[in-house]
């Protein structure tokens, strides 16, 4: 059973999407969404939602990755992963008050 369990935490630390010169366009190029919001990972975000034809709905959480067609945010309610439609978003407030992401090599260019 522990060995099922550090599996388990093993996959979710290697979840990041790798971006590399193969990687589409709109990965890459900040004229397009999931590039730009690629480089807010780690930011506090409030995002908005456009449900059906007039319903807006908002999540706030932390922006942990971003796909193609997807963006993750972690919530604070509860500490838990909300995947959400990057189709579906109308509007984004982002703060710019600091970076909230765990420390990541990876990433570290990006906090100093």
């Amino acid at each position: 059973m522990a060995n099922n369990s550090e599996e388990k935490q093993e996959k979710t630390e290697n979840r990041q999407v790798q971006i590399n010169q193969n990687s589409p366009e709109i990965m890459t190029n900040l004229i397009y969404t999931p590039a730009f919001l690629r480089e807010q990972i780690g930011r506090l975000m409030r995002v908005e939602f456009l449900i059906g034809t007039n319903n807006l709905v908002d999540r706030i959480g932390i922006l942990e990755d971003v796909g193609a067609s997807y963006i993750l945010l972690r919530s604070f309610e509860n500490d838990s992963l909300v995947y959400c439609d990057i189709y579906s978003i109308k509007f984004i407030t982002i703060s710019t008050t600091g970076f909230y992401r765990k420390y990541d090599e990876q990433y570290e260019h990006k906090y100093e």
